[in-house]
C-alpha cells in the first residue's frame, strides 16, 4: 500500500467533513450539537477550557463516543447526535472527526483551526485552577 503521507491523509480524511469555523460550532452548540475537547491536560492547563465541552482523551475518543460501545458516556446514546471535535489547531480533530464518520456518526465534524481559533474569535473561554477530567464510560 502507497503512503502520500499525513497530508495526504488529511486531506482525505477533510474531504467528508463540513468543517465548521469557532462561530459556527459555537452556535451548533447553541443549537444542542456536542463540543469534545480532545487536548491533553498541559494545554488545557496552559490555555483554558471550552465552557461545556465534554473532555475526551484521543485515545479514548470512539470507544466513549460509539453508541454501541460499552465504555461509552451517557451522551452517546445514538448514531444521529452532532459532535463538533476540537483539538489545539484542527489537525487531529480532523482525523478524530473521520474516525467517528467510519463508526457511523454521519454528523461528526471538527472546528477550523481549533481551540485556537475559538479563543482568537473571542468566543468564552474558562481558566480552571485544575483542567476537567477527561470523561469515563458512563459519566
Amino acid at each position: 500500500m502507497e503512503s502520500g503521507g499525513i497530508d495526504h491523509v488529511l486531506a482525505r480524511a477533510r474531504r467528508g467533513l463540513q468543517r465548521l469555523t469557532a462561530v459556527q460550532a459555537y452556535h451548533a452548540a447553541q443549537r444542542g450539537a456536542l463540543l469534545v475537547d480532545t487536548r491533553p491536560e498541559f494545554q488545557r492547563a496552559a490555555d483554558g477550557e471550552i465552557p461545556g465541552a465534554i473532555v475526551v482523551e484521543r485515545n479514548h475518543l470512539e470507544w466513549r463516543l460509539d453508541p454501541l460501545s460499552p465504555h461509552r458516556i451517557q451522551e452517546a446514546a445514538a448514531h444521529d447526535i452532532h459532535w463538533i471535535v476540537v483539538c489545539d489547531e484542527g489537525y487531529s480533530s480532523s482525523l478524530a472527526a473521520a474516525s467517528l464518520r467510519l463508526l457511523g456518526l454521519a454528523r461528526a465534524t471538527d472546528v477550523i483551526g481549533g481551540f485556537q481559533s475559538w479563543r482568537d474569535s473571542g468566543l468564552p473561554v474558562v481558566r480552571t485552577p485544575v483542567p476537567t477530567a477527561p470523561r469515563r464510560p458512563g459519566t
